[in-house]
Formats: C-alpha cells, structure tokens, sequence
C-alpha cells in the first residue's frame, strides 16, 4: 500500500487520528510564524483534511487545499461547506499543478516525510511561491520508530534540520532557519505496542 492508499482508506476517520497524534498548537504556530495577512493567498500541501486549512480560512485568506488523495478532500469539503475561499486540487508536492510565483504563503504540515523525494517537493514549493512569499514546513525529526513506516507507509524518518535547511538554500529560499517548536507527534503501535513521540521542526524560508 502506497501513501494515497493509506490515506485513501483513513479519511473518514483521520480527524480523530490527527488529534491524538499532534495538537493544534502546531497549526497555530506555523501560522504565526507565517505571519500571514487577510485577503492573501496560500497553498496547503498534503492538506489532509484540512487541519491547516481551517487556520488559514479563519485568518481570511483565501485557501488552495491540495492533495493527493480524493477521499481526503471530500471529507474536508463535507466539514467545510460554508467556507467560500477554499479550493480543492488533486496533486501532489513533487509536481505541483499551477504557474510559477501563484501564492504569497505556502504550508506543508506533516507532508514532507510521505514523499519519494523532498527535495525536489521543496523546490516545486518554491517555484509556485510569489516574490516575497513564505514557504513554512513543520514535519518530524529523525528519529528511528520503524512501526511509523510500516504502519502509517511514511516514507522517511523523519529527517535532520540541516538537510531540510540546505534543501531550502538550494531552492533559492533566502532568510531560512529551521527550529524546534516544542511540540511532540505522538503515536502507538497498534501491532507490537511500541509508542512513539518524535519532536516536530518548523522551516520557514522567504523567496526573494
């Protein structure tokens, strides 16, 4: 089973799943992070269900939701039927489908380690940012809790902030730093009983 299977299978209960894995704290953060203003527009990457979405929604801007998976943006559309600034795309962050210089903020939350190769996810990320816009990424550290691939098909484990860092630099984003934010995904194996908390990074950088 790949990612978008997964996904694809979780959906109607993934609300549920995401609050016992992280809280909304990380959502806020990034957003204030971001400090993002009224009437702009923003991309959510691997918007899921809309967790970052909603944040985005109620700052008044207006929201692309996109992600790979179908099931996933119908569950958010079904939660978000009076919200008129949301737009919901299929796609998926290594081939983003829209013009260069799109968005003036771009978020992937919890996204970055489901892809085949984020590096080239960062530089597509970057290509669709308008000059000036924010690209912030909050995702897992490395750490080495094997039942998350095999339970939850993650692709990497988590990764080091100095690789995430230079795979900014290398996308041409300027201003970039990459920190803890002090918060914890949290997760237990539903087959060998292991429980994992992994810290969570946020990675901001600025296209100039």
């Amino acid at each position: 089973m790949d990612s978008k299977e997964y996904f694809d299978r979780v959906a109607i209960n993934w609300d549920q799943m995401r609050s016992s894995f992280f809280s909304e704290a990380v959502r806020e953060k990034a957003i204030a992070l971001a400090d993002v203003k009224e009437g702009k527009e923003a991309l959510d990457v691997g918007a899921g269900t809309g967790f970052i979405t909603e944040g985005l929604v109620t700052k008044g801007l207006k929201v692309v939701a996109m992600d790979q998976s179908k099931a996933m943006l119908e569950k958010m559309r079904s939660k978000f039927s009076n919200f008129d600034k949301v737009i919901y795309v299929i796609g998926g962050a290594e081939s983003i489908p829209f013009l260069d210089s799109s968005f003036d903020y771009i978020f992937a939350n919890m996204c970055l380690h489901h892809v085949e190769d984020p590096a080239k996810a960062i530089r597509e990320m970057a290509r669709v940012l308008k000059p000036g816009g924010k690209l912030v990424i909050t995702d897992l550290d490395e750490h080495n809790f094997t039942f998350l691939k095999e339970e939850h098909h993650d692709r990497w484990m988590g990764f080091k902030r100095e690789e995430v860092k230079k795979w900014f630099l290398d996308a041409g984003l300027k201003d970039v730093f990459v920190e803890g934010i002090g918060e914890s995904c949290c997760a237990r194996s539903c087959c060998k009983g292991d429980y994992a908390s992994v810290s969570i990074f946020v990675a901001l950088g600025v296209k100039y």
